[in-house]
């Protein structure tokens, strides 16, 4: 307890008794009576043979309970295990080589780390490092390549994560960094650590392909990202028809059915080669595993095909499609639980540009805008 707050009264013997009250505040003042503590009291680290010298190889965490002013900062000090001084500590407890070591030459070290805080008279407190020297990485990293489609209304991009890489390695303790060729930053971001892809705001149509690689110290390996990125036009909206999945994630739609149902679907509602299927967004329904695909068709001169023709084209096709994915419904207009007539129905359909979903598997990404269904009766 830091302090306390005492409200003192002083009665006299009057009559009547009369009455005053003061506020006494005592402050607890903090003596240096705990020593630092290491979290985990002990560790071991592990570092390849041939790393370049001032690796990394552990960072030393130690709190204090006593007042601030009697912790941190903290001095380290390895006692004991460095006499040919093969590691450096630096004063924020990052443990480093100093030497190139070799698996041949020794295999493990064993210092005592002692940690002073800063109080008077100081505490001091203790810990052990095991570091095992192991062989250098024998074996190339190796990722999946990654084709990432991007939908985005007209000019409107805002950026964000759109995918992760995927990569792996055989040596168990080979750490994998991730990078961009500089050129392509002015457009394109990757995490060094986890490599997920970011891409800035306002991305052109058309095809981008990255010049990424992964590297686990040794060994660099090339990546193949491509990334697609298309514009759609306001006018599709009015045109979009909804097909409903059932039994199926977003990811899994993406990453095992998207393809094939793609394929399938042209062949269903196109009716001259020239023709574009637009794929505008999927969305989860709220509330059940249900998915929600909306899509609409451009004919080649430019307009688009009315919803009620490619509903009675998809019905025609509807077994074919269902060979790829199970299907719930058809939709255009989604007046269900409304006593409606299909003809009194009224849908507006609005997109979110700015509200982005990504839909990431280790192959594909999808990145679409989230809309929005509002239906009313008319009748």
């Amino acid at each position: 307890i830091s302090g306390y707050s005492l409200v003192i009264q002083a009665r006299d013997s009057g009559t009547p008794p009369l009455s005053s009250s003061v506020t006494v505040n005592v402050d607890i003042s903090d003596v240096n009576d705990n020593s630092p503590v290491f979290t985990p009291a002990n560790y071991t680290a592990v570092i390849q043979e041939n790393k370049p010298v001032g690796t990394s190889i552990l960072q030393l965490v130690v709190t204090d309970k006593d007042s601030f002013h009697n912790g941190p900062p903290f001095t380290f000090t390895i006692l004991t295990g460095n006499e040919e001084e093969e590691f450096t500590l630096d004063p924020h407890g990052v443990l480093r080589s100093a030497v190139i070591f070799k698996h041949m030459v020794a295999t493990e070290y064993v210092l005592c780390v002692q940690a002073k805080d800063s109080g008077k008279p100081q505490q001091v407190s203790h810990t052990y490092v095991q570091v095992r020297v192991i062989e250098e990485s024998i074996h190339k990293p190796t990722a999946i390549p990654l084709e990432i489609f991007i939908v985005t209304i007209e000019d409107d991009f805002p950026g964000g994560v759109i995918g992760k890489i995927h990569a792996t390695d055989q040596d168990v303790y080979d750490v994998l960094t991730y990078t961009l060729k500089s050129e392509q930053k002015s457009l394109f971001k990757v995490n060094s650590h986890d490599g997920k892809i970011i891409a800035l705001g306002g991305l052109d149509n058309g095809k981008y392909v990255l010049n990424v690689s992964v590297s686990d110290g040794r060994f660099q390996v090339p990546i193949d990202v491509v990334v697609h990125v298309e514009q759609l036009l306001q006018e599709m909206l009015q045109n979009t028809v909804t097909i409903r999945f059932e039994n199926v994630s977003p990811e899994d739609f993406v990453g095992l059915h998207m393809h094939g149902f793609r394929r399938t679907l042209r062949n269903a509602v196109l009716s001259q080669k020239q023709d574009s299927l637009h794929i505008i967004s999927i969305q989860p329904v709220a509330g059940n595993n249900q998915l929600d695909m909306l899509f609409a068709v451009q004919m080649h001169n430019g307009g688009f095909y009315k919803p009620a023709f490619l509903i009675q084209k998809l019905t025609n096709a509807r077994r074919h499609l269902e060979n790829v994915i199970r299907i719930s419904a058809i939709l255009e207009k989604n007046c269900s639980g409304l006593d409606c007539q299909e003809q009194h129905c009224e849908q507006s359909l609005s997109i979110d540009s700015h509200s982005l979903m990504t839909y990431s598997t280790a192959r594909i990404s999808f990145v679409c805008p989230r809309f929005y269904r509002n239906v009313r009766c008319m009748c």
